[in-house]
């Protein structure tokens, strides 16, 4: 039997020799890699330690005997206890030496050898069951049940004070947040029919205006009441200040169903950083590398995004040249662009679509999922039995064919090819989409159609006729078009149209308001990514960073009790919840890419959040054993040990079916994601 044993020690000995081999050759190979993944796995477990140590220093000044209190989790590394003949050290006890059972009334203070969280071992209390009952008096069972309730709710104290610790420290230290500034608003949102625009920035929120930042208006909107209205103060471009009264409203996104005002955060001019061979596309198609700062557009001077923006909506030409600052040189790239829909596509009305004074171009596809037969630049020629169709058009044709095939006919090439797609309805908005980017055709002056206002009697020109001449002058281009017309506007002008070798004709046509909404305006042709706006918040002091540490932690409890709320609800999907594998993978990206202080503020929000996810009322939670404990003080004793056991195992597994479910969408997300 001791020869059984010998051998099954030899091998733990050499298992973990191998392991440990294997962890110092890799850590060697990838030094910077190593270190992050080190930097997390000791934040994260630092935020879980801290939770324990509020369990083990309150058990210990209640009198209970704590059995062992370890940094990091087993194998143990090192122990240290006092014994009745002195204190006792164990290395590796599992390995190297016998283990020692001696009594002893101390706790046995551990290292672990994986440096991830710690544990707290009180006697009479095992968190993957029923509470033991025993004689010892220093047994936590034993306890009265107002003891016990403050050993248990003192992991959740501790992790709200060590939030509010670490926001205060990275507000001493001052960190770069998104600013309380309007980057945009979506067509039709509460934002917009009240008349916010870009630019403009909220100075105050429901009569609260210190330290706002973007995400005080995002709660503001997630937590008002039905038909609530918050009050907004905001100071306009201008500097003029004006107040609004703004109620929210539900909006389905891909994070589920939330209240919104439809505010946009402000993005800078700054291009964000990205994977190197993202950089390179952008680079072929855009001239333009992460870090490159916008300076001039078309020669104008900005100084936002917003200027830029606005510069571009109006352009309505085929390119703009831009100036950037790249590492302290100036340098010029010239960024294509694309003629689209200006504002919000109506498919209600025919009247409502946008146009170019009232033609309307043909539509061009932008943007594909990798699971459609069309490519971008494809031109659309037909969609079911539609010929060039408008956007309510093709809209409608994409309803009909719900989950059949549609052939959709388009000019690739130079060349005409026919495709076909299954429309679908999206879960997040109830349309039913094909899921790709549209603008349209500037570069052939084809016609898809002719949307006249109800007094307007210009007869039409023929779907598909191609624009020869404006006023005289011969186009090639909606560019083309756009420029004459721009040049004639307040007059009436006439349009030459040709639709094949025998069939001509022209139209007089009132451009009086040539190019006012609905309208058409400019769009990078390329997505470019912008880093968000943000600005320095630092606390003037430590009592005013102990205030905005104790603000940002009660607005990350408060949402991430709304979170779940919304999920009890069925608001949100479970999909789009997070765990351990996104947390730490979240985190390794945060110290590889970010500045330190990020994770610092990081680590804050994880400690507001496993404060919150540790008192939800369910066992083996803290939360769950409160209530169990409240149970007993009315019942009048505990429940059975038997009773305790099954709630905890079903307690333990669904926690376990919950994380296996998140964990697993977590490796999805992080792994197999485009």
């Amino acid at each position: 039997m001791s020869k059984a044993k010998g051998l099954s020690k030899n091998f733990r000995t050499s298992l973990w020799v191998v392991v440990f081999a294997v962890v110092v050759y890799f850590a060697a190979q990838n030094i910077g890699a190593f270190g992050n993944v080190l930097l997390v796995a000791l934040g994260f477990g630092a935020v879980v330690l801290v939770h324990e140590f509020g369990h083990f220093i309150v058990a210990k000044l209640s009198g209970i005997k704590v059995e062992a209190f370890s940094i990091f989790m087993p194998p143990i590394l090192l122990g240290v206890k006092k014994t009745k003949n002195g204190f006792r050290f164990r290395i590796l006890p599992k390995l190297l030496a016998k283990e020692d059972e001696q009594e002893a009334d101390e706790t046995e203070y551990r290292i672990g050898l994986i440096p991830f969280g710690g544990f707290v071992k009180m006697l009479g209390q095992d968190d993957t069951g029923p509470i033991k009952e025993n004689n010892d008096p220093r047994s936590f069972a034993n306890k009265s049940s107002g003891v016990r309730a403050a050993v248990i709710a003192a992991g959740v104290f501790f992790n709200i004070i060590s939030a509010v610790m670490i926001f205060m420290i990275a507000f001493l230290i001052g960190i770069k947040l998104p600013p309380a500034v309007v980057g945009g608003v979506t067509p039709g949102s509460p934002a917009a029919l009240a008349g916010l625009k870009a630019g403009d920035e909220i100075i105050e929120i429901a009569g609260k205006s210190d330290d706002l930042e973007f995400s005080n208006i995002a709660m503001a909107a997630a937590l008002s009441g039905k038909d609530e209205k918050i009050a907004l103060k905001v100071k306009h471009e201008d500097g003029s200040i004006e107040d609004f009264a703004i109620a929210a409203k539900q909006n389905q996104t891909s994070m589920g169903t939330i209240k919104v005002f439809g505010i946009a955060p402000a993005q800078s001019l700054t291009v964000a950083k990205l994977p190197q061979n993202d950089a390179d596309k952008l680079f072929e198609k855009t001239g333009l590398l992460p870090g490159d700062h916008i300076k001039t557009v078309n020669g104008k001077e900005v100084q936002s995004y917003w200027e830029l923006d606005r510069i571009v909506r109006s352009a309505l030409v085929p390119a703009v040249t831009v100036s950037v600052e790249r590492k302290g040189e100036l340098t010029e790239a010239q960024i294509r662009l694309n003629l689209s829909p200006a504002g919000m596509y109506d498919t209600n009305s025919e009247s409502k679509l946008s146009r170019i004074s009232s033609i309307v171009p043909r539509l061009l596809v932008t943007a594909v999922p990798a699971d459609v037969e069309l490519k971008s630049g494809d031109i659309i020629l037909a969609v079911g039995e539609v010929e060039n169709p408008t956007y309510k058009e093709m809209r409608e044709t994409t309803t009909e064919y719900e989950s059949r095939e549609l052939p959709i006919k388009v000019l690739r090439d130079g060349s005409e090819e026919t495709v076909t797609v299954v429309p679908e309805r999206a879960a997040d908005s109830n349309e039913v989409l094909i899921g790709i980017g549209i603008a349209f055709d500037a570069e052939h002056p084809v016609v898809a159609g002719m949307i006249a206002d109800e007094d307007d009697t210009t007869p039409a020109i023929p779907r598909g006729a191609t624009i020869t001449a404006v006023d005289g002058v011969n186009v090639s281009s909606f560019y083309d078009v756009i420029r004459e017309i721009r040049k004639n506007a307040g007059k009436r002008i006439t349009i030459d149209w040709r639709l094949d070798s025998e069939t001509a004709g022209k139209v007089a046509l009132d451009v009086s308001k040539p190019i006012d909404f609905p309208a058409i305006e400019s769009t990078f042709a390329e997505f470019i990514p912008f880093e968000n706006l943000k600005r320095l918040y630092k606390a003037s002091g430590p009592i005013d960073a102990i205030v905005m540490g104790y603000k940002k932690t009660i607005m990350f409890i408060t949402q991430t009790y709304l979170t779940i709320k919304r999920l009890i609800g069925g608001l949100i999907s479970p999909k789009q919840l997070m765990g351990p594998v996104g947390i730490l993978t979240f985190s390794y990206r945060i110290v590889a890419e970010q500045p330190f202080i990020y994770y610092v503020y990081f680590l804050g929000l994880i400690s507001a959040c496993i404060a919150v996810f540790n008192f939800l009322p369910l066992p083996p939670l803290d939360g769950g054993l409160i209530v169990l404990l409240l149970i007993e003080k009315i019942k009048g004793s505990a429940l059975s040990e038997k009773t305790q056991g099954f709630i905890t195992y079903a307690g333990w597994a669904l926690i376990g079916t919950f994380f296996l479910y998140v964990t697993f969408n977590d490796i999805v997300r992080s792994f197999f994601s485009g």
